[in-house]
């Protein structure tokens, strides 16, 4: 086998549909756009979701709930990825920054209680959860709510 031998699979290649060529083409005269209306026209294409003058369905469908602007979005950390820290280390913001736990400058940070812990720590975070909080005072750490 050559490479002029080679020819792709059958199907593969379609030829572009030419429209607007003249009656032998079976593609002539209309150019497939049937005859009259809007979308015959040039510049006759339609907007997403319209539906001819009817109520689009978008408008149709009933409004629910709504988004509370003034809610505080946090930055969640598991007691488990306290681990790596050294014993008796002081954990601000800055620090959980440093080590890629809170990634966004601006975000609150919550302490949830997954994972285990076996040294003492001092947290200073903005939000706690209750088996967090029992979780670092069971080895003997602090949390320090900011």
């Amino acid at each position: 086998m050559r490479i002029h031998d080679l020819s792709p699979l059958k199907g593969a290649k379609k030829k572009k549909k030419r429209v607007g060529r003249g009656p032998g083409s079976g593609h002539g005269k209309t150019s497939c756009r049937g005859h009259k209306g809007q979308k015959a026209r040039s510049g006759g294409s339609l907007r997403p979701g319209f539906e001819g003058g009817q109520m689009p369905l978008q408008r149709r469908l009933p409004k629910r709930g709504f988004t509370n602007i003034f809610k505080e979005q946090y930055a969640l950390i598991h007691v488990g990825d306290l681990e790596r820290f050294s014993p008796d280390t002081d954990l601000d913001l800055e620090v959980l920054r440093s080590a890629g736990l809170v990634k966004r400058a601006k975000k609150a940070v919550k302490l949830l209680g997954d994972g285990e812990i076996t040294h003492p720590l001092t947290v200073k975070v903005n939000k706690a959860s209750k088996s967090a909080r029992e979780k670092i005072k069971s080895v003997g750490g602090r949390i320090e709510i900011i």
